[in-house]
C-alpha cells in the first residue's frame, strides 16, 4: 500500500509541541545556464553527503509499445559511458566506501550515491560521464533485457498480490498512463530495442530535465563550483510538449478478479480522489492525507482496532493515499478476510468504517494523534541526511518544490475535523470506486522464487 502515513512507524509517541527544525533552513537553490536545477541542504552532523541526479521522466511518458523503457535506461545507465566500462561506475563508487543505486517511479527517474563529503566531486564527475556520454551497446542491452524480464517475473508475475495490483491500475485508469506497469508489460520488454532505449535517454536525459539534490556536511557555493565545472558544459536541449492526459470521470463501479497462486484472498479498493496542486487554495488533499492517518496512520488507528482486534474479520486492513504525484490520485483500502470471513465482507465492513467517519466525524484525540504522526514522522526522517534528499527530490518532482516542504507540513496540521468528515462524505461513492479481488489458486509446492542474477538497481 502507498500510505504515506501508515509508512511512518516508531515515533507517534512524541508530542505536538515537539520542535521540528524546517528543512528549509539550511536550503540553497540554483540553477546552471544549462537548465540544471541544483537544490543543497546543509546538515552538518556528520561528514557524509547524500548526492542525487533526479530526471522528471518516468513511466507515465512512456507510449504504448515501449513500456517498461524509463526503467530499462535506469538499468543501461550502469552499463558503461564513452569512458567507463559496464559496472565500472558502481565498482568506483564502491572503491570510494559509497553505496550507490537507482529507482524508476511512474513520475521521475533518481541516481544517488552516499559517501563521504571528501568524494563528492569524484561522484558528481562520474554521475556527470553518464548524464551526457552513456553507450547503450546492444550486446550489452540484450543482456540486461534478460535481467529487467526476469525482474518482472520475480516482481510481479510470481507475486499474487503484485500482478492483483498491476491488474487493478490497469483497471481503475481508462485513459491515463497511470494504467501501465513501471516496469513494463512482458510483450512490450520482449521487442525493446536498444535504440528505444537511446531514445529515451537523448529524450529526457538533458540538465533542463533534470535536479541536482545535495544534502549533507557541504558549504553551497563549493556545491555550486563543482557543479559548474562538472555538470555546466553539458549541453541541454528542448523538451517535447508534455500534452495533458487526463483521466476522463469515473461514471460507475469498475470490478475485477485476478486468479493466482496464493494463500490467502485479497481485496483492493480505489477511490478517484484529487491531488495536491496548490498549496494555498486546496483544502480537500490535506484533508484526505489525515483520514489515511485515523484509518491507518498508528497502530490503534480505526481499521486496525474495528476489523482486525474487534471483529476479527480481517487479518490485516489498511488505507493509503500519496498527495504528491504528477499525475491523478487514488485514495486506497485493502486488506485480507480472516478466516471463514469472505472479501465481500471485508469489502463492506472497510467501507463501513469511512461511512462512520463521513456521518459521526473524528474525534479531536484521533486528530491531535495524526497529526503527532505526521510531525514524527518529519523527526525521522529529518534526523537521515539521505531521508532529506529524497523528501526534497520527491516534492521537486512533483511540481510543489522542496521549499514548500515545511508550508505543506503547516497546512496538515491545520486540518480540521469538519474537513476530514466533509472529504470523507464527498469522495467514497460507489461510482469512483474500482474493485480488485485476489481468488487464491494452489500453491507450486516445488516452486522457488528467487531474485534474478544480476539485479543490483531497482
Amino acid at each position: 500500500m502507498k500510505n504515506s502515513l501508515s509508512r511512518r512507524s516508531g515515533l507517534i509517541l512524541l508530542c505536538l509541541c515537539l520542535p521540528v527544525a524546517a528543512l528549509a533552513e539550511g536550503l540553497s537553490e540554483f540553477t546552471l545556464k544549462n537548465g540544471l536545477k541544483i537544490v543543497v541542504k546543509e546538515d552538518h552532523r556528520a561528514p557524509t553527503v547524500a548526492h542525487m541526479v533526479w530526471y522528471r521522466a518516468g513511466s507515465m511518458d512512456e507510449f504504448n509499445g515501449t513500456t517498461g523503457v524509463a526503467h530499462v535506461l535506469e538499468h543501461m545507465m550502469f552499463k558503461g559511458t564513452k569512458t567507463l566500462k559496464p559496472g565500472e561506475f558502481s565498482d568506483r563508487v564502491a572503491a570510494l566506501g559509497g553505496q550507490e543505486n537507482a529507482f524508476t517511479t511512474q513520475d521521475y527517474t533518481a541516481y544517488y550515491q552516499q559517501i563521504h563529503k571528501s568524494h563528492l566531486a569524484k561522484v558528481m564527475a562520474l554521475e556527470a560521464d553518464r548524464m551526457h556520454n552513456l553507450v547503450i551497446a546492444p550486446d550489452e542491452f540484450a543482456r540486461e533485457m534478460k535481467v529487467v524480464m526476469e525482474e518482472r517475473r520475480w516482481r510481479t508475475d510470481d507475486r499474487a498480490q503484485s500482478r492483483l495490483y498491476e491488474t487493478f491500475m490497469a483497471t481503475a485508469y481508462q485513459a491515463h498512463p497511470y494504467r501501465v506497469p513501471t516496469i513494463g508489460w512482458m510483450r512490450d520488454l520482449e521487442t525493446l530495442t536498444a535504440r528505444d532505449a537511446q531514445q529515451w535517454y537523448q529524450t529526457w536525459y538533458t540538465p533542463a530535465n533534470a535536479t541536482l539534490v545535495v544534502a549533507g556536511d557541504v558549504d553551497p557555493q563549493q556545491v555550486l563550483h563543482l557543479a559548474q565545472r562538472y555538470y555546466g558544459n553539458i549541453p541541454s536541449h528542448p523538451l517535447p510538449a508534455r500534452r495533458p492526459q487526463d483521466e476522463p470521470a469515473q461514471a460507475g463501479q469498475k470490478r475485477v478478479e485476478v486468479k493466482a497462486p496464493a494463500e490467502n484472498p485479497y481485496l483492493l479498493i480505489g477511490f478517484k480522489v484529487p491531488r495536491l496542486q496548490n498549496i494555498e487554495q486546496d483544502v480537500e488533499p490535506y484533508a484526505l492525507e489525515v483520514l489515511s492517518g485515523v484509518l491507518d496512520g498508528y497502530p490503534g488507528a480505526r481499521l486496525n482496532t474495528a476489523l482486525v482486534r474487534q471483529q476479527r474479520s480481517a487479518d490485516q486492513a489498511g488505507a493509503g493515499y500519496d498527495l504528491l504525484g504528477r499525475g491523478p490520485a487514488l485514495f486506497l483500502l485493502d486488506g485480507s478476510p480472516a478466516a471463514g470471513k469472505t472479501t465481500a465482507a471485508l469489502e463492506t465492513a472497510l467501507r463501513a468504517e469511512v461511512a462512520k467517519i463521513a456521518s459521526a466525524g473524528i474525534t479531536e484525540a484521533e486528530l491531535a494523534r495524526v497529526k503527532t504522526q505526521l510531525i514524527a514522522s518529519q523527526v525521522y526522517k529529518r534526523d537521515s541526511i539521505f531521508g532529506q534528499a529524497m523528501e526534497i527530490g520527491s516534492y521537486e518532482m512533483s511540481g510543489i518544490g522542496a521549499r514548500n516542504i515545511d508550508h505543506v507540513l503547516g497546512k496538515l496540521k491545520a486540518v480540521t475535523a469538519q474537513q476530514v468528515q466533509a472529504v470523507a462524505q464527498k469522495y467514497f461513492g460507489d461510482d469512483a470506486m474500482t474493485v480488485a479481488v485476489l481468488l487464491p489458486q494452489p500453491l507450486d509446492p516445488n516452486k522457488v522464487s528467487a531474485p534474478p542474477k544480476g539485479l543490483h538497481h531497482q
